[in-house]
């Protein structure tokens, strides 16, 4: 008998306090947390189409390096076949 009095009071409390329970603080903050998480996609989105660029960029330079050493060795060996040509 004891025990049933223990379970329907508890019960009781629970649903008093459930009751009780203020929803709007939880739903404000539930809404804070949207917009915070909005943010941060935005963010990360911008993040990403800047890599995409600067990814872009590298692959341009790397090619204008390339092309700027190719250019340096072609007027080297210019130079080597001008300098064998002139003998004393």
């Amino acid at each position: 008998m004891n025990k049933k009095v223990l379970l329907i009071a508890g019960v009781a409390m629970t649903a008093l306090l459930g009751g009780c329970a203020n929803t709007d603080a939880i739903n404000e903050s539930v809404a804070n947390l949207g917009s915070k998480v909005d943010q941060l996609s935005a963010k990360v989105d911008s993040l990403q189409s800047e890599q995409t660029k600067l990814a872009a960029d590298v692959r341009d330079a790397k090619s204008a390096a390339a092309d700027a050493q190719a250019e340096a060795k072609r007027a080297n060996d210019r130079l080597d076949n001008v300098a064998s040509r002139y003998k004393k």
